[in-house]
């Protein structure tokens, strides 16, 4: 077990915030999951997937969406703090980018962003980079947490393409009072954003057989994206999934 330290904390919506940690060197790789135990829910673990690759310094970031009922996601979007030290542990999981040169086709749904964020940042440091399609989705565009940030990274690294997609154009007509006040003036256009579910806009695109793909997200989603991925002939053993 390792022991890492709050330096941040970002709440982005009312929902969802943005935790980064430094401390011990966590030794996992990228695309994997840890378990993670916070001060405020000291008997409870969770597990999370990293948004940045591993480093030497012991930097750590975590999106977290409060899960209804969750005490522990609701607690770390509202209560984390800098000075908070939480304990990390057992990297698991297998999603990875292959060295085969094929194309790559991520599609997140939520913060199930987070891993592939690892992915290209890690895929950044090959002296080789395959082509990166991030499909991004949310219900509406206010959903798109990281949009500011995907859209200076899509500016940064030539091998990467994000592919906006939202279920409604329009936002909810409710505030979120944490969006309106990290509302910044750059991000996805509005314009270039693809609606419908992040099934029905990956099945629109026929058969992904040269590709590698890799889906991360709620499991509703997850599920209903690779069955539809299957169903329009892209080969099931392309398809890496959380």
């Amino acid at each position: 077990m390792w022991s890492s330290t709050v330096v941040e904390h970002h709440r982005l919506r009312q929902d969802l915030a943005v935790v980064r940690l430094i401390g011990e060197a966590v030794p996992f790789a990228a695309g994997q999951s840890v378990l993670v135990r916070a001060p405020q829910n000291d008997g409870v673990l969770r597990r999370y997937s990293p948004a940045l690759p591993p480093s030497l310094d012991g930097k750590l970031e975590f999106h977290v969406r409060m899960v209804p009922g969750g005490w522990m996601s609701s607690s770390i979007v509202s209560e984390s703090a800098p000075g908070d030290v939480w304990q990390i542990s057992d990297p698991v999981g297998e999603m990875h980018v292959d060295d085969s040169g094929r194309d790559v086709v991520m599609v997140a749904g939520g913060t199930g962003l987070a891993p592939f964020l690892s992915l290209i940042l890690d895929v950044a440091r090959r002296p080789d980079q395959p082509r990166v399609y991030l499909f991004v989705g949310g219900r509406s565009p206010r959903d798109l947490y990281a949009s500011d940030m995907l859209f200076l990274l899509a500016q940064d690294l030539p091998f990467l393409t994000v592919i906006p997609v939202v279920e409604h154009l329009a936002d909810p007509p409710w505030p979120d009072e944490w969006y309106e006040q990290c509302r910044v003036d750059i991000g996805l256009p509005q314009s270039e954003m693809l609606q419908g579910t992040l099934a029905d806009v990956l099945s629109s695109h026929g058969a992904f057989v040269n590709h590698q793909i890799l889906v991360c997200g709620s499991p509703v989603m997850v599920r209903s994206t690779v069955d539809r991925l299957i169903d329009t002939g892209t080969p099931k053993e392309s398809i890496q999934h959380d």
